[in-house]
Order: C-alpha cells, then structure tokens, then sequence
C-alpha cells in the first residue's frame, strides 16, 4: 500500500491573515495549540481568498525578534542589555504579520508519497507542509505525524 500526504495530513487547519498583528496572531497560535491539545508551532497565512500566501512560523517571529548583529556581541558580559528582550518584543508586537511571513513555499498535492515528504523535510529544513490541490488548502503534514506514522509501521508485528 503506498502511503500517502493524503494519509498523514491533518485536515483541520488554522490560519492567519497578513494584516494581523504579531501580538494577535500569537494569541491565534494560543488558541489554536488549545483546540489542537499540542502546541502549535507554525500557521498558513491565506489572503481573503483563502489561498495560501505565506507561513508564519516561531522562526519567523523569533529571527524578527533576535537582534541582527547579536553574531559581533560576544559573551554580551561586556554590554548593557538591560531591557533588551523587553523592547524587542515590544517593538516585535505590532509588525503585521504580511511582513515577516515565510513567502518561499513548499507545498504538496495530496497523493505525494510518504518518502518524498520525508525527503522534503528533511532537504528543506522544514517540519510542516501545506497540502494543496487546485489552489485548495486541503490539509496540513506535520514532520512529527510522518515520523509516528513510521513509527507505527517500524513495531507493528
């Protein structure tokens, strides 16, 4: 039997819009961990259409966050950082969320094989992928659903 994204997916998805701010769509990302009983990571942006345009992800929000030459600051014992977390975020909360979103998508029709997601994933450093048909979004794939999907099948009997 060939194992499909079809098979893996979830199908119950949650999305932002691009003009929602940080500070909204982290509550979104509250709420949908909530209904989803795990901690949801990562979101499809989709315009009025509902067609998906970008990917917000913890990174996204966490390499806005970072300061951009932390990489020259060294140990930081040498610096005044008082406050640094607190301005960043406070500085992050109302960027919208059209501005940091991922744009360069990967995404996958429904009848991609199991290995070339994993392949996917792997190569691209990427741990969900929108399932799309005709401009659709049918579903989501999460690396850690392919991972216990393969789990299951390494100790069945």
């Amino acid at each position: 039997m060939q194992i499909t994204a079809r098979d893996v997916m979830t199908t119950r998805v949650h999305t932002l819009k691009p003009d929602l701010t940080v500070a909204d769509a982290v509550q979104f990302f509250y709420k949908a961990s909530e209904e989803e009983g795990r901690k949801v990571f990562g979101m499809m942006v989709t315009d009025n259409s509902d067609r998906l345009i970008g990917m917000l992800s913890m990174y996204d929000i966490l390499l806005f966050i970072r300061p951009k030459h932390i990489h020259v600051w060294g140990t930081m014992d040498d610096i005044d950082i008082s406050g640094l977390v607190d301005n960043a975020c406070e500085r992050t909360r109302s960027i919208l969320v059209g501005d940091i979103m991922s744009t360069d998508l990967i995404s996958v029709t429904p009848d991609t094989h199991l290995m070339m997601l994993l392949d996917l994933m792997i190569k691209k450093h990427v741990r969900r992928i929108p399932v799309l048909e005709n401009d659709q979004i049918l579903g989501m794939v999460y690396i850690s659903d392919l991972f216990y999907n393969l789990l299951d099948k390494l100790t069945a009997d």
